[in-house]
């Protein structure tokens, strides 16, 4: 547990026990994003995922009085031009009756204090360009928008064709 300055509001990392409320964080999140048609994720995969095997990434929640009131998702990538791993922000997110009290903020500073802790050299992650609430809110902590840069994503069917392309340079 992470005791914060906002009072009643903690910190702590997510356990196998909390993967109903991280599904529950993740489906507001992808409402509130307008894409809860995309929403793929079960219990089962979050279990295995975040705690099988192989851990993919972690997860905090905030809490306020024991409550989980908001939640940040986040993993490691690397960067071969600084030679360092990197965090990288998935998700992050407040539920909205408790926006304005500084959680995200505390939960923003503490993935920062961990980036350094954990030797990283950067702390990254994407927003919606529609979102110009949480824009707002990166700019203001000091995070730049990387105009340069445009995400790209293979998918679904698109995936599969890729993969199986590769057949042909392995045959």
């Amino acid at each position: 547990m992470i005791q914060t300055k906002i009072p009643g509001v903690s910190l702590r990392f997510a356990s196998e026990n909390d993967v109903e409320q991280i599904l529950a964080f993740i489906k507001a999140l992808a409402e509130y994003e307008k894409m809860s048609l995309d929403v793929e994720a079960t219990e089962e995969s979050i279990k295995e995922t975040l705690f099988g095997k192989r851990a993919f990434a972690e997860v905090i929640f905030a809490e306020l009085d024991g409550r989980a009131v908001g939640f940040a998702l986040f993993f490691h990538n690397y960067s071969t031009f600084v030679s360092k791993p990197g965090l990288y922000l998935e998700d992050i997110f407040v539920y909205p009756a408790y926006r304005g009290r500084g959680i995200g903020k505390v939960m923003m500073a503490y993935l920062a204090h961990l980036t350094l802790e954990r030797h990283c050299g950067r702390f990254e992650w994407s927003c919606l360009k529609w979102n110009t609430q949480s824009l707002d809110f990166y700019r203001a902590l000091g995070a730049n928008t990387m105009d340069d840069w445009v995400t790209l994503r293979i998918s679904g069917e698109n995936l599969h064709t890729l993969a199986t392309s590769f057949k042909k340079h392995r045959d």
